[in-house]
């Protein structure tokens, strides 16, 4: 089963945080959500850090402003998952550049459509 991390998972059902918690998981994937608050999202217990969601992960999905994703960047690399997707609005150039430096595999684009559903789906 495929690991990934959701950062800036959200107990909000409207954020896509959430949604994206709920997607990976309908899709198959062992979900990890990764909030710094802890506790439970959809029942899932929640990691406060990347290391706290623990390797192997082969994805990890972001759903932070840019600013934070750039600061996320040496932990993301710590974790070194086979692939990491900034969802729309969670990245600019500089986040993209730094994050290929640091040899991390990038995605620009919704996570959710790629595991086959699409945000709509899930209220």
């Amino acid at each position: 089963m495929k690991r990934v991390a959701i950062v800036g998972a959200s107990r909000n059902r409207a954020k896509f945080g959430n949604k994206s918690v709920r997607a990976h998981a309908a899709a198959g994937w062992r979900v990890v959500p990764v909030n710094l608050r802890g506790g439970e999202i959809e029942g899932v217990p929640v990691a406060r850090s990347l290391a706290e969601a623990g390797a192997p992960l082969d994805r990890v999905s972001v759903y932070l402003p840019p600013g934070k994703s750039l600061a996320l960047l040496p932990e993301l690399a710590a974790a070194a998952p086979r692939e990491v997707w900034f969802n729309p609005g969670a990245a600019d150039e500089r986040v993209f550049e730094e994050a290929r430096r640091l040899g991390l595999v990038v995605v620009d684009g919704c996570s959710i459509v790629d595991v086959g559903f699409s945000p709509e789906q899930f209220p």
